[in-house]
């Protein structure tokens, strides 16, 4: 016990110095803080049934706290998250043979992060979705995966898909390492796909035995014509009537951040008959998007770019308004109550919820030191892309030598014909897990946490918009591949 406390006695103090953190926030800031989405998942979590913008799983992780009657006890249950967040990273890392400092180096901005921290306080859907894919990641990268494994894996990705629809490629993207890591054989990759499929198309039967619509969320004409008036310019699209009157006559560049083209009243989309997510509203944003992205591509490709090289600022700039960017800071003063009319709503619910008023007590001197360590402690995003780009250009360095051997003619004298090639083929069998191929496997453990990584970085920026806490859950598994990569990690040396 002594031994294996010295082993890991770094992360130890990490974690430690984590849990205390969680515990000052708790006692500052009590019993959580609210953000506007907050209400509509308590509503969501009380009165079951799917919700037209957001999936239910973060509201059912609230309906399974709901008996403590206490938001304090889903801020407690959502820092024990975060904790089990950095956990698993750690855990994954020293599984693959990392150094003990590395491995403890990659989960210091998940633990110690005060922005991380803050929002593991909102009652907000992103610490669950970060702790189900980062389980996910640590799972698939274990020595064997079985079909046990297989199927676990499916569930945790149908349940981060149900927390936040970002999530559905994810399905694709194990699967693919599940096939890269069976060399081609089928069954365990279906075996996953069959896991994570059929939760999410039982929610998909129930969503159209609520709304007779297809899907999981009836939002995403919305969210995508929302990001496309960043850029979409009706002159160039020349839209049909039906469609010209989602136009924005301002130029893009004095319009204002998307999301406004969803809630706020002046939107030409919110002016419009009906509620803004019903079907015909929906399909018609959705139709505008679909002329915009074949119209004006590279506007649109230039547009992805602004949007997710605000992910990489050294600072943090106020977007996508002072509202919003708000929310994301520890507050000196008690935040107003919701102003949009479906948080009004949720707030009858969440006084139900816990069973009395609701609301944000500020408590110093902890909340306090909480805000000055927010002042200081943060990975920069800059930080964040150096992050992510190393593991490839350290893997393409390591990979050049081994190219250029390649290209030489494997003829030198003395050598039986043959030779260089069975001595290539000992040598991939010694390095790999297994004769078969010449790939090997631990040499790509860092691609999967990379590729999640940038694909949770992506997504937002791509179909609906650049938020801070969208950043977060990317940033474990970022970290956890940067260590991989620099460790030469092997999966075929995995106890």
């Amino acid at each position: 016990m002594v031994g294996g406390a010295r082993e890991h006695r770094w992360f130890a103090a990490l974690l430690g110095l984590g849990a205390v953190l969680r515990a000052v926030t708790m006692l500052g800031y009590r019993p959580a803080i609210w953000f506007p989405d907050s209400y509509t998942y308590v509503v969501t979590a009380l009165k079951p049934r799917p919700d037209l913008v957001r999936p239910a799983g973060y509201p059912m992780f609230l309906r399974l706290l709901e008996p403590f009657h206490g938001f304090g006890v889903v801020a407690l249950a959502q820092h024990l998250l975060g904790l089990a967040a950095g956990v698993l990273v750690y855990l994954a890392a020293r599984r693959l043979r990392a150094p003990g400092w590395a491995a403890a180096l990659a989960s210091a901005p998940v633990l110690l992060d005060a922005y991380q921290i803050e929002l593991e306080h909102l009652l907000v859907s992103d610490t669950l979705f970060m702790l189900l894919v980062v389980a996910a990641v640590r799972l698939a990268l274990s020595r064997e995966v079985t079909r046990r494994t297989a199927c676990g894996l499916g569930l945790l990705v149908a349940a981060a898909a149900l927390t936040r629809t970002v999530g559905l490629p994810l399905v694709a993207v194990f699967a693919a390492w599940l096939l890269y890591r069976a060399r081609g054989r089928t069954a365990v990759a279906g075996v996953m796909l069959a896991a994570a499929v059929v939760p999410v198309l039982a929610y998909g039967a129930w969503f159209h035995a609520t709304y007779q619509r297809v899907g999981i969320v009836g939002a995403n004409g919305v969210f995508l014509y929302a990001r496309t008036m960043a850029f979409a310019d009706c002159a160039e699209m020349e839209p049909p009537a039906d469609l010209a009157v989602l136009c924005d006559p301002r130029p893009p560049e004095r319009r204002p951040p998307s999301q406004e083209y969803i809630w706020s009243a002046d939107s030409p989309l919110v002016k419009l008959p009906g509620i803004t997510f019903s079907r015909e509203n929906d399909e018609l944003a959705g139709r505008f998007a679909a002329l915009a992205l074949r119209s004006q591509p590279l506007d649109y490709l230039a547009s992805l770019v602004k949007e997710l090289s605000r992910s990489f600022t050294w600072d943090r700039p106020v977007y996508p308004d002072a509202e919003i960017y708000g929310y994301y800071e520890f507050p000196a003063e008690t935040p107003p109550p919701p102003g949009r009319y479906p948080a009004t709503v949720g707030v009858e619910f969440a006084e139900r919820y816990e069973r009395g008023p609701i609301g944000t007590e500020i408590a110093e001197p902890y909340a306090g030191w909480m805000r000055a360590y927010q002042d200081v402690a943060r990975l920069p995003g800059a930080v964040l892309l150096v992050v992510l780009l190393v593991p490839p250009a350290a893997a393409g360095l390591r990979l050049l030598p081994r190219l250029r051997r390649g290209a030489r003619p494997d003829r030198g004298p003395g050598r039986a014909p043959g030779a260089g090639a069975a001595g290539a083929a000992g040598a991939s069998d010694a390095e790999t897990a297994g004769p078969r191929t010449g790939r090997d496997p631990g040499a790509a453990a860092w691609v999967l946490p990379w590729t999640v990584a940038s694909l949770l970085l992506v997504m937002p920026a791509a179909v609906a918009e650049f938020d801070y806490r969208y950043v977060l859950p990317a940033v474990p598994l970022a970290c956890l591949a940067l260590v991989l990569a620099g460790s030469r990690a092997s999966l075929s040396n995995v106890p």
